[in-house]
Formats: C-alpha cells, structure tokens, sequence
C-alpha cells in the first residue's frame, strides 16, 4: 500500500492534545482540517482506550466552520439530518449522502477533464485562458478537497479576482444545487 493511501493517523492524549505519528508534533483542528483539504485521510484514535474518534472529530470541525460563518448546509437540510435520527430514513440517510457526494466528485472530474481535453473554438479570443483559469480555479475552491486527486497545471495556476456580481450567481447555482439534494432527501 502506498504511504499516501494510509490514513494520517493522529493520537488524543488524556490531555485532549492531539498527536500526529508522522511528523512527531502536536496539532490542531485546524491542521487536520488542512490534511483533509490536501486530500489525506486522517484517523484519530483515543491513545488510552483506543476508541476511534474520527467521526467526533470530523463533526466539530464541521460545527466551527458552521459557527464561523461559512455555511455549507443550510438549515432545512440540518433539521432533515436531525430528523432522521428519529425515523426510519436513518438507514437510508448515509447512503444517499454517500451517494450525493461521489457524484458530485464524479461530475467534477468529468467537468475538468473536458474542459482540458477537447480544443475550444473560444480559445483563440484574447483573455480566454484567463477566463478558463478562473473557472477552474472557482470549481477547485468550491469542490475543496472532494476530488482526493492531484491539481493540473491548470487548477495550480491563481486565478483574479471575480466580480462580486458573478460570485452572487455562482453563490445561488450553489445554494439551488443545495435546495434540489435537499428535495430529494426529504421524498425519500
């Protein structure tokens, strides 16, 4: 197996501190929410009961960025999840989200790859590359670290700033998308 296909395996000590194995030192939420945007897998064990406590971690990552502001699940979809604790829907609830995510992984990928495959006629008008740059760049950043992939050339190279109007669309594309995964969890 390859060094990078093993889970990141971080320690909690009795004191709370956390510990990862790889690099010797001592880390941070924050940091093990960066190995994830980086596309690692991480496992966080209980040092002295070695309980796997990847799962309480990974939902109160979620909660602080929720706090912080950046909101990535609206509230009908929080009350749905909640909901389905209490229901049936419970057993069925994981595999959709499963489901949901892998194909937005899945499109992502396809988008990417033909966006880089075939030859567009657009592309010898001036500024184009820029404009495919920032398209790329804005599906990298809203995808985070969903692919588990490595960037193109592309996606590494920064792309300017949007205007505030186009970053309100894309906002609403978003929250739209949201809404339709949202419909479809709550007729199942």
């Amino acid at each position: 197996m390859a060094e990078d296909a093993k889970p990141l395996l971080i320690k909690r000590y009795a004191s709370r501190r956390l510990y990862n194995t790889e690099t010797s030192d001592y880390v941070t939420l924050e940091d093990i929410a960066a190995f994830i945007r980086e596309g690692r897998e991480v496992q966080i064990i209980d040092l002295k009961t070695g309980d796997d406590l990847t799962r309480q971690y990974l939902l109160q990552i979620i909660a602080e960025h929720e706090s912080r502001g950046e909101n990535v699940l609206p509230i009908d979809v929080l009350t749905d999840l909640v909901r389905s604790y209490a229901t049936s829907a419970q057993s069925v609830v994981p595999q959709f989200l499963a489901a949901s995510f892998e194909m937005l992984r899945e499109g992502q990928s396809k988008m990417m790859e033909n966006m880089s495959q075939f030859p567009n006629p657009m592309a010898s008008m001036p500024g184009f590359d820029a404009l495919q740059r920032q398209q790329q760049a804005f599906l990298k950043s809203v995808m985070g670290g969903w692919g588990g992939g490595e960037a193109t050339e592309a996606e590494e190279k920064p792309a300017k700033a949007k205007p505030k109007a186009r970053e309100d669309e894309d906002l609403a594309a978003i929250k739209k998308q949201l809404a339709e995964l949202q419909d479809k969890l709550s007729k199942l």
